[in-house]
């Protein structure tokens, strides 16, 4: 059953923020695999798969620079983001698949809403953000799939959510963003909008640290908060 650290209505919602890994897939594998073969291209040692998953979640080049260690030459960390960026592209649906029961929950938050809308705001580059949606079969549910590469700025900066605000013509006190970190909940407070932490996702541990208004531990109780 959603947990509320802040009481408001969600039936007061037309708008719905997703966050895309960790929160409507689960594409940890192929973010493993996908940074080791970077690692092993460059001569640098694998690394465990929750050290690899815990670097998810501030877009591509952050998730490359932190598997380097943090180097200083930025021309080696171009290379490197380009040959992850490369394998990735071609592998990004090997193991990746939508977290049981987020079909259905889709649906409910749909269907309970009158004109509700919902987009993804992911800080995954917008290509393949995309393409994942759209071989998941979860494209039709979202008006709007956006990246860590369409705006200036990424998540927890507000430009991407204010932006999905002002194109969908919903009031900040009408919408919310969900996602499996603090980046998220940041976001959502710097966008002045609900926010909805899961715990089922990449980096639950980080939800401590910026509580989100309602938290739940399963894809099904996000249609159960709008049931």
């Amino acid at each position: 059953m959603p947990r509320f650290n802040r009481q408001f209505d969600p039936a007061s919602i037309k708008l719905v923020i997703f966050d895309l890994d960790g929160t409507l897939i689960d594409s940890r594998l192929d973010l493993i695999h996908s940074v080791n073969a970077m690692l092993r291209k460059f001569n640098r040692p694998e690394l465990p798969g929750e050290v690899v998953a815990s670097y998810v979640g501030d877009g591509a080049p952050m998730l490359v620079r932190r598997a380097l260690g943090d180097p200083n030459d930025e021309k080696f960390v171009k290379e490197a983001l380009d040959f992850f960026l490369a394998y990735y592209r071609e592998h990004k649906l090997d193991n990746t698949h939508a977290y049981p029961g987020i079909p259905k929950a889709l649906q409910q938050i749909q269907s309970n809403g009158t004109n509700r809308k919902m987009a993804v705001l992911s800080n995954k580059p917008v290509n393949p953000s995309r393409a994942i949606v759209e071989a998941l079969g979860l494209a039709d549910f979202f008006v709007h799939v956006y990246g860590g590469n369409s705006f200036d700025t990424k998540k927890p900066d507000p430009l991407g959510a204010k932006t999905l605000l002002s194109e969908t013509g919903t009031s900040p006190a009408n919408a919310m963003i969900v996602g499996d970190s603090s980046i998220d909940v940041l976001t959502g407070r710097n966008a002045g909008i609900a926010t909805c932490g899961v715990t089922y996702g990449f980096a639950p541990h980080t939800l401590c640290e910026a509580p989100p208004d309602v938290v739940v531990d399963e894809p099904r109780e996000l249609g159960e908060l709008f049931g």
